[in-house]
Parts: structure tokens; sequence; C-alpha cells
């Protein structure tokens, strides 16, 4: 059962719906000084849209940001990518993107070895250096740890990490209260050894296999282990519903490595796209509060995976409420009187699904009869909403939209009646009334029309 999440955040944690403006100096000044980094303040997903990064892995380093170690998907026919970008953030409202930290092929390719994609990362701070630890896909999967001065890279001086004969993928780094780190990796079954000194090796004595199993903890891959009021939780992607990963679940232990006993999901990314496969990602304390970091896919495909994050809590005996998916992440819900962009949707039922259309943009697109997107939360305030405008693109035939709140099934608060195509005008700017809607709402989009000739959905805003 989902507890609905705490939507009262302090305004620290607040979150706006559109990237800021800057001028073209701006911009240029801003592209030199943070290294072709973004600034921007969004809800899920976090990242501007046409950035896809999964695998989220999430540290806090002692300058007091957090950062964001992950994979970067760029086709629907593949996983992954060659490269990978940094992420942070000192605030959890502006997120800094910092490109070209670590390629594996072309002009600065750092991996003499292979001209594979990089699969999920991690990274760990020692003695004033960052080690990057990578993978890549197998048949002989091998894995590797290169090193910076920056958290941010570029990481160079490669060197593979002998695994022992265990090849796999995921490599994970945790490192306890005595300073002593671990290496984690695996598929199926996760394995465990203290890193020596180096960082750059394991110590083969202390190898333990099957430290989490498929059938015991639902294990499939993605471990990241922490540690909480003497508590080790290990969080990974869990294959316990539907015979596919798409929850992140844990396990609990009070000593590194193990006995772990299975707690439970997190947070569960279905349908958010038809397609859904997998997750991946991490939890973490930034500002005295607690986050799950995860990615949803798009492109009707397990791959273009973006980054998005909730607040989670923890019960007195240590275990984790699971949350839901939203479209406010860690902010308040958004507000029904600005654009609000169809991609913020956090659930998708039916055969619909988010791609991108125009730099920077995705739309709703492939919707038949009794497809269904839904927003979680929007904010309409003391002042009620009397009309609700909506951009879509027509198809062929006629078609309609209703707007329900707090669930799809309830009467609907309008109804936007979509005509069919009649010319070269791509994109319509639809109005429609309201009826009385005030306060914090889930928002259902409820699609109808004929299947094979149904618009398309680009964003919609309330007015007063």
């Amino acid at each position: 059962m989902f507890v609905r999440r705490r939507t009262k955040i302090d305004s620290r944690f607040q979150t706006h719906s559109r990237i800021h403006s800057f001028s073209i100096m701006q911009n240029y000044i801003l592209t030199i000084i943070l290294l072709l980094s973004l600034h921007l303040q969004a809800q899920n997903p976090i990242l501007p849209i046409g950035t896809y990064i999964a695998d989220p892995s999430v540290k806090v380093w002692d300058d007091g940001r957090l950062y964001i170690y992950g994979s970067r998907d760029e086709s629907t026919q593949y996983y992954c990518s060659y490269d990978y970008y940094v992420v942070s953030t000192d605030d959890m409202k502006e997120w800094t993107i910092v490109k070209d930290a670590f390629h594996s092929r072309g002009e600065k390719d750092q991996v003499p070895y292979t001209d594979k994609q990089l699969f999920a990362p991690d990274c760990h701070y020692f003695d004033g250096k960052y080690y990057l630890y990578y993978c890549h896909p197998g048949p002989g999967t091998r894995e590797g740890v290169a090193v910076s001065d920056s958290p941010n890279g570029p990481f160079k001086n490669v060197e593979a990490i002998d695994t022992k004969g265990h090849n796999q993928i995921d490599p994970c780094v945790f490192v306890d209260d005595n300073g002593q780190a671990y290496y984690l990796w695996g598929q199926f079954n996760l394995k465990m050894a203290k890193l020596n000194e180096d960082r750059k090796s394991i110590d083969e004595t202390s190898l333990h296999d099957s430290v989490l199993t498929e059938p015991e903890h639902y294990f499939h891959e993605g471990a990241f282990l922490t540690k909480r009021n003497g508590i080790y939780y290990l969080i990974y992607a869990d294959i316990s519903r539907g015979g596919r990963p798409t929850c992140l679940g844990y396990a609990t232990a009070t000593s590194v490595f193990g006995p772990y006993e299975y707690q439970g999901v997190i947070i569960d990314n279905s349908f958010s796209d038809p397609k859904t496969w997998n997750n991946h990602g991490s939890i973490a304390e930034f500002n005295e509060q607690w986050y799950v970091f995860y990615h949803r896919p798009s492109h009707n495909s397990v791959m273009m995976r973006r980054t998005c994050v909730e607040p989670i809590y923890f019960n007195e005996d240590g275990t984790i409420d699971e949350v839901e998916m939203t479209s406010q992440g860690a902010g308040l819900p958004l507000n029904a009187f600005d654009d609000i962009e169809i991609e913020r949707a956090c659930l998708l039922h039916g055969d619909a699904y988010f791609e991108l259309f125009e730099n920077g943009n995705e739309q709703l697109t492939n919707i038949s009869r009794h497809d269904v997107a839904a927003f979680k939360y929007i904010d309409f305030g003391d002042s009620e909403a009397k009309k609700v405008e909506v951009k879509v693109a027509p198809g062929t035939a006629p078609g309609r939209i209703i707007l329900a709140v707090d669930q799809k099934w309830h009467q609907g608060i309008a109804e936007v009646k979509v005509p069919a195509c009649k010319g070269d005008e791509e994109w319509l700017t639809i109005t429609a009334d309201v009826a009385k809607v005030i306060g914090e709402r889930a928002l259902w989009l409820v699609f109808y029309g004929t299947d094979g000739e149904m618009y398309k959905v680009d964003r919609f805003r309330f007015l007063k």
C-alpha cells in the first residue's frame, strides 16, 4: 500500500517548472565558466528534456553539494552511451550538468582496451582524489577505475579492476565508519569484497559471493550500499513484481557482509512508459532530508531513461515507507496556472508514451482510446480555475480530453474537444471551461477518440 507523499515541504526544496532565461551573452559566459554545464529548475524528471541519465548513484561530498553519477542513454536501440555526465546541486532546486566527465571512445577516449558503452558507474572520494568506477556490457564484461582531482572529472589514468573471474556489471563503493572501503558488483547475485588501500584492487581473501540473490532477495542488479543508525541498507533493482525489475527494493543487515534480510520496495516505476523494464538508483540524506533517486524510461522503450527523485521517510524501526512516483519530485506541487509540460506526467496507462519531437521538448504520442496521463500533484490554490488551455496536434479524426481530479474515474472538471486536422497547422491551443476546483489535487487526463487517428499533446495550463 502506498503512503501518499508529504507535499508540505520546506521552501528550501521548492522547484519551478521552467528553465532559467538567460541572454545569449550570459549563456556564453555560463557555458565557459561551468564547462558546458547547464543550470535549470524543474520537477520530475529533474534534468532538461533531451538529457537522459539513468542509474543515478548519489554522493554528498565535503563541498556540501550533492552529486549524481549515472549512465547516459542516447538511443532506443541500445542501453547507455559512450560517455558520462556529472550532475550536482546545492539546494535540490538548481541542477548543474557537466559534460565530458569520461569517455570510452572518440577523441576524448580514456579506455584504451575497448570501445564498448559505459554502463552504470559509481564514485568514491579518498585522500584528495575522486575515483570513478565504471563497467562495460558483456560478454567479457570488464570493470575499471579512473581518477580525477575534481568530482566533475575529467577522469583519467584508467586501470582495470581484477574481479577474480566474477566479471559482471554495476560497481558500487561503500566506505564504513572505520574508513574501510568495500567494492560491490553483480547481476542476479551480488558480490562484495574489501577494497585495498590503492582503491584500484580488491582483497581476494575477503570476497563474498551471493551477498544478495534473486530467489531470496529479488536481487536483479544495480546495488547501492549505505548506512544509517548502525543499519546497512542495500538498495537495488528488485524483480519481485511482475517478473520485471521495475522496483527499487532494499535489504538490511547489522554487519556489512550480512546476512541481509529483504525488507520490501521503496519505489516502483511501473506505468512510467508502456515498455517499462528496469529501475536502478540510490538513497541519500541531504539538508536533513532523505531522498530516493531512480529513473523512468520513455520513447516506448526500455531505454531513454530520466533521473527522478522523491523524498523518503524512515519508521522508528528503520524500515522505509514505499513512496509513489510524482510529478513534483523534491518540491512543492506544480502550479496549475503555469505552463505544465506533458512530460511531467508521472503515470501513463495505455499505449501513449513521451517522445522527443523538438529540441528540449517532448510530446505525448501514440495515444489510444481510454489512455490516461496522471500528474501528482497540481496546486490550484484558493483561486478557482475558470478555464484550461491545452496545446495539441490534431489527428485525422476528432477527439476529446477529459480532465479529472483525485482519481481518473471521477467526474471530470473539464472537457477539451479536439477537432480533426484541417490543414498544415500542426499545433493548436484549445480552451475549455473548468468546474470548481481548489487545493492540491492529483490531475488525470483521460483521452478519447478513434484509435490510429488520435491527437498528440504538448502542454497545458489553467486560467483564473
